[in-house]
């Protein structure tokens, strides 16, 4: 018997189990839009910190490191032992960035029993012309998947000039890291516009595809976490067997839903799986 979507979804893995935790699951809404503020209740936002009125020492900015879901409901308690759907006060919450709301929203769906996933790829709504490096949910709704944005909270979407609903993102304002590779390597866009800070190009949407590749067989990998065997490097005229492989993994990724199968054997013989108990 095949991989059966999207019920894979609707139970959680490694590091989207509550662990020790599990008996916080019943206080949690069952409702998307009060699920996701519970989210924004319970994180912070590394970047954004200071909006928030935030001045994080070196204890706290080292948070955004967590990387299983267990882990950081210990932390979140560490700061205030209160039922998860109880807002705290910005200094009581957890530090992360976006991988980190998304797999808070993610995980909290599965303990419910509900298909989510994480998404990795690139957010068009945080600069004209740029393609930020970003993460969302994508949640089943019966019929089809839609994406979630579980970071953008009232402040955020004031201060970036959100007129869509992040509940509900609107085609073409995230684009997984297959898609802005396909894009790129058609000629459609230029890979200079895809990543965060100073770091851009082919190598980092390449990344982030093999970030959410591993997201859709569960294991959300940290933004930055990288093992040898990701990759060569595909600047500078890399050899045309390194650009094909990538070609085939944004295949898979694109392909998913209609055949998982592809992707799971792409990842098995392609040396992009993390080590044994990598990551514990």
């Amino acid at each position: 018997m095949g991989i059966q979507l999207p019920s894979y979804f609707a139970s959680p893995a490694a590091m989207s189990d509550f662990g020790q935790h599990i008996a916080l699951v019943p206080a949690l809404p069952t409702n998307l839009p009060e699920l996701v503020k519970t989210v924004q209740g319970l994180m912070v936002h590394i970047f954004w910190a200071k909006r928030y009125g935030l001045d994080l020492d070196e204890t706290r900015q080292a948070e955004v490191q967590i990387r299983p879901l267990h882990a950081k409901l210990s932390r979140l308690l560490e700061l205030e032992n209160t039922p998860l759907d109880q807002p705290r006060l910005p200094e009581r919450r957890l530090v992360g960035n976006c991988r980190d709301f998304t797999l808070l929203l993610v995980s909290f769906l599965r303990a419910q029993g509900k298909p989510a996933r994480a998404r990795c790829g690139f957010g068009t709504y945080f600069m004209p012309g740029h393609y930020e490096d970003h993460w969302v949910a994508e949640v089943w709704d019966s019929t089809d998947w839609h994406l979630v944005d579980a970071q953008l909270d009232a402040l955020q979407c004031e201060m970036l000039g959100i007129q869509f609903d992040p509940l509900n993102l609107p085609e073409g304002a995230f684009l997984t890291g297959g898609q802005a590779w396909q894009i790129c390597r058609a000629g459609k866009a230029d890979p200079k516009d895809f990543g965060i800070f100073d770091m851009h190009g082919w190598n980092f949407i390449a990344g982030d595809l093999i970030r959410d590749a591993l997201a859709l067989r569960k294991f959300e990998i940290l933004p930055w976490d990288f093992w040898e065997g990701m990759g060569p490097s595909l600047e500078d005229n890399p050899p045309a067997s390194a650009v094909e492989r990538v070609d085939r993994l944004a295949a898979c990724t694109a392909n998913f839903d209609a055949n998982p199968e592809g992707l799971w054997a792409e990842l098995d013989h392609s040396g992009w799986m993390p080590p044994e108990n990598w990551g514990d």
